[in-house]
């Protein structure tokens, strides 16, 4: 799988450990940084990594920031983009086969490097299941293309 890495400086330690990872069990990664454990925003890796996937340069997307908000919060502004911010391997396995999430958001400050492995390994294994989910994904994707309210 072609899988986006993006982080900001809080989640670089993470996303090193976990390109790593990905690479040794067969997996190609495009890195859209940071490239340093300096200080930097997280919008500009979030942005072009979650663009990335929208447009299926990239299959899936993972990001990491401390708390894995601010990658959500960005992610979800790119249209096409279902980014889920998980906290353990069932929240993982759920955003995946309810919601269909396309980029996996990860708290690089509350979660170790075994449990975000064990998170990468059931979101990528985990398919949609379609059937009910796909009337709600409609809509949002309705949403996304027509809004309403403002």
């Amino acid at each position: 799988m072609k899988i986006a890495l993006a982080c900001d400086h809080r989640g670089y330690r993470a996303k090193e450990q976990i390109k790593a990872f990905l690479e040794s069990n067969g997996h190609t990664v495009m890195d859209f940084g940071c490239e340093s454990p300096a200080s930097c925003d997280y919008p500009d890796s979030a942005l072009p990594g979650a663009e990335s996937v929208a447009r299926g340069e990239t299959e899936r997307g993972v990001f990491f920031c401390g708390t894995g908000i601010g990658m959500s919060m960005t992610a979800n502004k790119v249209r096409g983009i279902r980014a889920a911010l998980c906290h353990d391997e069932l929240t993982a396995e759920l955003s995946r086969r309810h919601n269909d999430a396309n980029v996996l958001c990860l708290p690089a400050d509350l979660l170790g490097e075994a449990l975000i492995r064990r998170m990468l390994e059931v979101w990528l294994k985990t398919d949609y299941e379609g059937g009910r989910h796909d009337r709600r994904l409609k809509k949002i994707a309705e949403y996304e293309l027509n809004g309403r309210g403002h």
